[in-house]
């Protein structure tokens, strides 16, 4: 085989293993490095962890589980779920701006469910947060 051969290959691997490692990630079997790992808060959904230490977790893909106490939307259109009775003291946050809202249904249905939202660990105005943009990060949590 010539090198353009062997480059066609190539890209048929590295594009065979993109497809399983999507595929997976939306059935829900992400690879376990990519999994926040199980700590003590662990609340039997996997790899989650309570929100209270999401903040361990910062720069992670992962899993942050607890209660919605209140579902709130900004005058800009941004709408919070909030896991404590006052989001300023709140060490987790989750925002879902005005541009994704449309993907949503009816938010308000999740107070005083237990829930966890999955996505990318960040650290926001010096707390923990997830950026939802899709529905799918959104599970009812047992």
């Amino acid at each position: 085989m010539g090198r353009k051969q062997w480059a066609a290959v190539g890209l048929v691997v590295v594009t065979a293993a993109a497809l399983s490692a999507l595929v997976a990630y939306r059935l829900g079997r992400r690879r376990a490095s990519s999994l926040v790992p199980s700590t003590g808060a662990s609340n039997g959904t996997g790899g989650c962890v309570d929100f209270h230490q999401a903040a361990l977790h910062t720069g992670e893909n992962g899993c942050v589980t607890g209660r919605v106490l209140r579902v709130f939307t900004s005058r800009s259109g941004n709408t919070f779920l909030d896991f404590c009775r006052d989001y300023r003291q709140c060490p987790f946050s989750t925002v879902i701006f005005a541009s994704d809202r449309s993907r949503f249904g009816n938010l308000s249905a999740l107070e005083g469910r237990r829930i966890a939202v999955l996505g990318e660990i960040v650290s926001y105005g010096g707390r923990a947060e997830i950026v939802i943009h899709d529905p799918k990060q959104i599970r009812l949590a047992h």
